[in-house]
């Protein structure tokens, strides 16, 4: 799946609020998605860091993209967990969002997501998560 094709995903598949977040996904194939979270004032909190939830969002996206580029295309999914560990604060930068599928099942996708602000190996929030795929 190429880049292009998993952006598609996103507009086609992803409710406005998520949209509004401005993912944009860079390099897409069968095992990873690589998205960034642009950064903007509209997502910052108090402290002028960029707030949990937006960093949530952006990581669930990534890997609900992720399962596409592994299945070929999209499928209806939900989110069974997602648990986040947030290392350290990310402000005035875009986060780079990594999302790789670990176990790939019949009904069950297990996946890791890291997330980095851009230009800073060091991690900012570490994302566990589980996916239901939808019967078809």
């Amino acid at each position: 799946m190429t880049a292009e094709e998993a952006q598609g995903i996103l507009r086609d598949n992803f409710a406005p609020w998520v949209q509004a977040l401005g993912l944009v996904v860079e390099t897409c194939d069968s095992s990873q998605a690589r998205l960034r979270l642009p950064f903007s004032q509209s997502l910052v909190r108090v402290g002028g860091t960029i707030c949990g939830q937006a960093m949530m969002s952006a990581a669930d996206t990534a890997m609900v993209i992720a399962i596409c580029a592994s299945l070929g295309g999209f499928r209806p999914m939900a989110t069974v967990s997602q648990n986040t560990s947030f290392m350290r604060a990310v402000a005035g930068a875009d986060v780079e969002v990594v999302a790789r599928v670990l176990k790939p099942g019949r009904t069950l996708v297990f996946g890791e997501v890291s997330m980095r602000a851009v230009g800073d190996e060091r991690l900012a929030a570490h994302v566990t998560t589980t996916y239901m795929l939808a019967s078809i």
